[in-house]
C-alpha cells in the first residue's frame, strides 16, 4: 500500500494521508485519521475518525489488511472542517472521534 493516499470531500477538496506503520507509532498531536484497505488497486475508507491525540490511536484488527492513515491538523476548526467533509463524502465509513 501506498505511504500516502488522497481522499476526496464531499465540497471535492481533496486531503492526503500518511500511513503509519504502527498506529501507536505517532506523535501526541491532533488529527484526522482514516482506516482503509486496498483491494485489487482500489481504496476502502472502513472508519473515518479525528482526534485531539493521535498516539492515542490502537491498531486496527478487523479487517486484518486495514491500514492506518493519518493527517495532522493541530486547528481545531480545521480538523472539525475536514473530518465531517469526509465523512459526507464516505457515508458507508464508521465514524470516530476521540
Amino acid at each position: 500500500m501506498n505511504d500516502f493516499i488522497d481522499l476526496t470531500g464531499a465540497s471535492g477538496a481533496t486531503y492526503r494521508f500518511r500511513r503509519r506503520a504502527v498506529a501507536g507509532d505517532h506523535l501526541p498531536i491532533a488529527g484526522n485519521f482514516a482506516l482503509v484497505t486496498l483491494v485489487d488497486g482500489k481504496v476502502t475508507v472502513t472508519t473515518l475518525g479525528k482526534s485531539n491525540d493521535l498516539s492515542r490511536l490502537v491498531a486496527p484488527t478487523e479487517p486484518p489488511e486495514a491500514q492506518v492513515y493519518t493527517r495532522l491538523n493541530v486547528a481545531r476548526a480545521i480538523r472539525t472542517s475536514e473530518h465531517d467533509d469526509l465523512a459526507a463524502a464516505y457515508p458507508t465509513a464508521e465514524v470516530i472521534e476521540h
